[in-house]
């Protein structure tokens, strides 16, 4: 054999060898990324559970009340689009599944036919090896040598020759375990794919279930369409009533700060970009920066209640029951469980107490330039002037017994803009 071809053994191996390293990497990548989505898929599964758990302790006392109510169809509608969810994330989850099940083959399949490369050339190896086993003949292929530069770099490929058939074995070794892991992890997923097909077809059952459950409370319902027409003309009002009260509190603070216009002034010199809503309420620069943070918190509020469910979001919506009938909130609901407290969102000033005839009491907290309003709550913790920490306890909220329904009415106003709470509270 000659100096040529063992050089053209070893580059063979290398490109092997190298190979199999990008198949290993890949394969580890792979698997680090597919165990993160892993990890989120499931944790969106567990939130949709916990929401689906609570929305049936919510169901399970207004269904105490013999009469349908619509927040009994509300939270049930809400939990049906809960079950959606979690059917769709499983769905995710079998996709996710699928691609593994791809992806475990090809590799399965070129880890294989690696081992059958690095296998050949080991071959070859032990070939060489045992026609060179004697000591005679390795030296032969020593004094071949033309030169003594020749002899050193001879016997150098010898020794480096041994070396690398030892550590082709171990290769080979190592990527026979990695195969067998892999097949094994194969099987799992096969196994677990099975599971979750099982989950899947009980969820779609329960949503059934959920569906029927609806178009029932629906139907009954609608026979009430008098009460229910009757109902939001009396939410209309007491909206029309928490909006005045408001409007007016800013109007007040307003006329406020115009009397103390110096100050305003000098609060305008020492500070830039300050807007028109800033300016008009007199801001401190204390104020100005906690205002500044509400901003800067955006989408990462505290929520008003420590849990509940929005049974009603922000603008104008389609009645839930009443065809062509529309329904205009001010700010979002949260159904909750009896007892609950009203939590601040964010560090603040009370700014209001209000009292609103058939709307029991509501909190009005400044963060700077922000507003953000809790009301129906039948007891208050604060007065104006109070300063708030994030979270503190403000009020109890209400309970209707008739309904079996807790509710906590909740808006965000910036300067005298009504805005989306959703779009400022953490998910």
């Amino acid at each position: 054999m000659t100096v040529g071809s063992i050089v053209n053994k070893f580059s063979i191996f290398n490109k092997a060898f190298l190979l199999l390293l990008t198949v290993i990497y890949i394969f580890i990548s792979g698997n680090l990324w597919a165990q993160k989505t892993k990890a989120k898929l499931q944790n969106d599964k567990q939130q949709l559970e916990n929401d689906i758990a609570y929305a049936n302790k919510l169901l399970s006392k207004t269904k105490k009340n013999k009469q349908i109510s619509l927040n009994q169809l509300i939270i049930l509608n809400n939990k049906i689009n809960q079950r959606e969810g979690l059917i769709n994330t499983v769905n995710t989850e079998i996709q996710d599944i699928d691609g593994k099940i791809i992806s475990n083959f090809k590799e399965t399949s070129r880890l294989t036919n690696e081992i059958k490369r690095l296998k050949e050339e080991y071959a070859k190896m032990i070939y060489f090896a045992y026609k060179n086993r004697n000591a005679f003949t390795r030296l032969m292929f020593l004094f071949a040598s033309t030169d003594i530069n020749q002899v050193f770099i001879r016997l150098k490929y010898l020794q480096q020759y041994a070396r690398y058939r030892r550590k082709q074995a171990e290769r080979i070794m190592n990527a026979s375990m990695m195969l067998n892991e892999t097949i094994s992890q194969l099987k799992n997923i096969k196994s677990g794919k099975s599971t979750l097909l099982k989950s899947k077809e009980a969820e779609k059952s329960l949503l059934a279930q959920e569906k029927e459950e609806k178009n029932g409370a629906v139907k009954k319902l609608q026979q009430k369409e008098k009460d229910l027409i009757k109902s939001i003309r009396q939410k209309e009002k007491e909206a029309k009533k928490l909006q005045q009260s408001i409007e007016s509190i800013i109007t007040e603070e307003i006329k406020k700060a115009a009397e103390k216009s110096t100050t305003s002034a000098n609060i305008t010199k020492k500070t830039t970009n300050i807007s028109s809503t800033s300016k008009e309420l007199g801001l401190t620069e204390a104020e100005l920066v906690l205002s500044n943070s509400f901003t800067s918190n955006k989408g990462k509020l505290s929520w008003p209640t420590e849990k509940g469910i929005v049974t009603s979001t922000f603008g104008e919506h389609p009645h839930p029951v009443l065809t062509g009938i529309k329904v205009k909130n001010n700010g979002i609901d949260i159904s909750t469980n009896s007892g609950a407290k009203a939590r601040a969102v964010f560090d603040g000033k009370v700014t209001g107490v209000i009292s609103i005839p058939g709307a029991n009491k509501a909190v009005i907290i400044r963060h700077g330039e922000y507003l953000t309003v809790y009301s129906n709550l039948k007891e208050v913790y604060v007065k104006t002037g109070d300063n708030i920490k994030i979270k503190q306890s403000i009020g109890l909220v209400f309970t209707d017994d008739d309904e079996s329904k807790t509710e906590l009415h909740f808006e965000v106003w910036y300067g005298k803009v009504l805005t989306d709470p959703l779009g400022w509270l953490g998910k």
